[in-house]
C-alpha cells in the first residue's frame, strides 16, 4: 500500500468525521489539505514507517500518527497513545488480531528487538504491521476527535474562568475564520499539534512543573500577534526550547530541536488579506 494511497484514506476518514460534529464543515480539499500534512510530519507518506522505533526514544511509535507504545513495566512519563488507539477500535468493533488488545503492552523492549524481529517477518510483527495497515481510518479517526475532545479537556483543568475564556478564543482563533468557516490549515495545526505534543493536561509529561502541550502553547501565545498562525508557531517553538531547556541532560533532547522547529515551521501559512 502507497503512502499516497494511506493519506488519501485518511482525507475521506477526517472529512467524515469532522463531518459528524454538528458545528464543524469542512470541504474534501480541505480534509486532504489536513490528511496529507499529517501524515507527512509523522510517516514521510511512507508505510514502512506503521511500526517504528525512534532513535533516543524509550518506546514504539505506532500507525499512521506515530502513537506512543511502552513494553511492560515501562515509567515513561509521556502519555501512551496507542491503547488509547485500541480501545477505540475495540468500541467500534474493529477487527484485531488474536493476541492484541487495549491492554497489551508492547512485545519489544528496544529499537533492537524490534528491527531484529522485524528482520525474521516474524509473524507478531507482520499481524501488527498488517493490521495497522488495514485500519487507519480508526487511527484518522482517533486523532481528529482527539484534537476536537482537546479543548473541554483543558478547560476541565481549568480553575479560573478568565482563563478559560482565553484559552477558548484562542483555540477557536486558531480553527474558524473571521466568518465563522474552519480554516483547514488551522484544524491542520490543531490535530497535528495535539497528535505530537499531547493537550498539555497530564501532570507527568512536565519538566520542572513546566509542560509544552497544546494548553502551554496557548496560554503563552502572543494574541498582539497580527498573523495567528505565526503566533502559534512561535509560542511551540517558545515551549519546546523551554521543554529541551528542562529536560534531564540524559536525555539529550537539543538533538531534537532542528526537526521539532522544522515541522512548526510548516504551521505558517501566509493567509490573503
Amino acid at each position: 500500500m502507497s503512502g499516497g494511497y494511506i493519506w488519501r484514506v485518511i482525507v475521506v476518514v477526517v472529512f467524515v468525521t469532522l463531518s459528524l460534529l454538528a458545528d464543524v464543515k469542512i470541504t474534501k480539499e480541505q480534509a486532504d489539505y489536513i490528511a496529507k500534512k499529517v501524515w507527512q510530519n509523522e510517516g514521510a507518506l511512507q508505510d514502512k514507517y506503521l511500526v517504528h522505533w525512534n532513535d533516543g526514544e524509550d518506546f514504539a511509535s505506532l500507525g499512521i500518527g506515530h502513537f506512543i507504545w511502552f513494553a511492560e513495566g515501562h515509567t515513561e512519563k509521556f502519555r501512551e497513545v496507542f491503547p488509547l488507539v485500541l480501545g477505540f477500535m475495540e468500541e467500534n468493533n474493529a477487527t484485531m488480531p488474536k493476541w492484541l488488545s487495549s491492554k497489551t503492552p508492547c512485545p519489544w523492549n528496544s529499537k533492537i528487538e524490534l528491527f531484529a524481529t522485524k528482520a525474521k517477518n516474524d509473524k507478531q510483527y507482520l499481524e501488527l504491521f498488517d493490521f495497522l495497515k488495514q485500519n487507519m481510518p480508526y487511527q484518522a479517526m482517533y486523532m481528529s476527535k482527539r484534537a476536537f475532545d482537546a479543548l473541554p479537556l483543558m478547560l476541565s483543568t481549568l480553575k479560573d474562568e478568565k482563563t478559560k475564556k482565553i484559552i477558548r478564543t484562542r483555540y477557536n482563533k486558531i480553527l474558524y475564520n473571521d466568518n465563522g468557516t474552519v480554516n483547514e490549515h488551522g484544524l491542520y495545526i490543531l490535530i497535528d499539534y495535539v497528535n505530537f505534543k499531547g493537550e498539555g493536561t497530564l501532570i507527568s509529561e512536565r519538566y520542572n512543573d513546566q509542560g509544552w502541550g497544546l494548553l502551554q502553547v496557548l496560554e503563552n501565545l502572543d494574541y498582539r500577534q497580527k498573523d495567528r498562525f505565526k503566533a502559534f508557531s512561535d509560542s511551540a517553538k517558545a515551549m519546546l526550547s523551554r521543554r529541551i531547556a528542562n529536560s534531564p541532560k540524559t536525555r539529550g533532547e537539543e538533538r531534537w530541536r532542528i526537526g521539532w522547529n522544522k515541522r512548526l515551521d510548516t504551521y505558517l501559512y501566509e493567509e490573503l488579506k
